[in-house]
Parts: C-alpha cells; sequence; structure tokens
C-alpha cells in the first residue's frame, strides 16, 4: 500500500522551481546560475541556531567531497540578509546561504507546512533538501529530515560514500 503525495510536495522528474535571492552579502543568485550541474538545495528553519549550524557546518566541512564529484551547494531559509551574513561569517561558510523572507521558493518546494515540534502542530519551514540534475529536473525531494547525520545520509544516497 502507498500513500498519496502530500499536496504540494516535490518528486523526483519533477522540474525544479527557479528563483534568484539574496545571499548573506546582499548578491542575487539564482537557480539558472547552475545550469548543466549537479545543485543541492536544502531549507532550514533558522540560522544561528543549533541544529541548523550542525547541518550548514555539516555541508561546509564536506563541500570539497561533494564540489569534486560536481555538485554545489545552497543552503535557504527565511532569514533576513543581515542575520545570513552574522551565520556564514561566525561558521565560515563556503557556500551561498540565501534570504526567502517572502517564503516564495519555500512553499514552492514544498517546504514550508505543517509539522510537529514538541508534540503540537504549526506552520513552518520543513527541513527539506532537493537534488537538482543538470538538466533542471529533481533527481530527489527529501522532506523533514534530520539536521544531525543529514549530510551522510545524502551522500550515500547519491552513492558518494
Amino acid at each position: 500500500m502507498t500513500s498519496a503525495p502530500v499536496a504540494g510536495r516535490l518528486s523526483a522528474g519533477d522540474p525544479a522551481p527557479a528563483f534568484s535571492l539574496p545571499d548573506a552579502s546582499g548578491t542575487t543568485v539564482s537557480l539558472a546560475d547552475f545550469a548543466g550541474r549537479h545543485v543541492i538545495v536544502y531549507f532550514y528553519p533558522a540560522a544561528l541556531t543549533p541544529a541548523c549550524t550542525t547541518q550548514a557546518c555539516d555541508f561546509r566541512d564536506g563541500l570539497a567531497a561533494l564540489t569534486d564529484a560536481g555538485y554545489a551547494v545552497l543552503g535557504i531559509s527565511k532569514d533576513p540578509v543581515a542575520t545570513l551574513a552574522k551565520f556564514a561569517e561566525q561558521e565560515h561558510l563556503n557556500f551561498p546561504v540565501l534570504s526567502d523572507e517572502s517564503l516564495e521558493v519555500h512553499r514552492a518546494y514544498g517546504a514550508w507546512g505543517e509539522k510537529q515540534l514538541y508534540g503540537k502542530t504549526v506552520t513552518g519551514v520543513l527541513r527539506s533538501t532537493f537534488v537538482v540534475g543538470p538538466d533542471g529536473a529533481l533527481e530527489h525531494a527529501l522532506y523533514n529530515v534530520k539536521a544531525k547525520g543529514h549530510l551522510g545520509m545524502l551522500t550515500k544516497k547519491l552513492k558518494l560514500a
């Protein structure tokens, strides 16, 4: 028995929604800038929080191996550019973190919605990761991922580990 997909969620094979967002320095970064390459796009709830810092630092520390395998990494949150600048500087992030304060891109990817937090249903960012192929189609759409150990799981899924 298979469960029906959650409304608004993307699946492997779907076209990756286009976006252009400011990075920590205010420079606009577009998914189109990476056309023809593999791109890991991950959504995280809030910069400068423990779990999101763990996840970002795992990507930072694993970036060389990902880059060597042909992958670029983009992190997206609803944080303002100033917060992302502090986050990127404090954690020495070596990949773009992008600001989506309007949540337009979060919604396009299905990374905004209801979730359980401490036993309560709340609306917020769904920690999610997408792998965009060189053709612009999603190769993986992973929702409700865990921050700790996420990169290890992802590298196994991508057959890099």
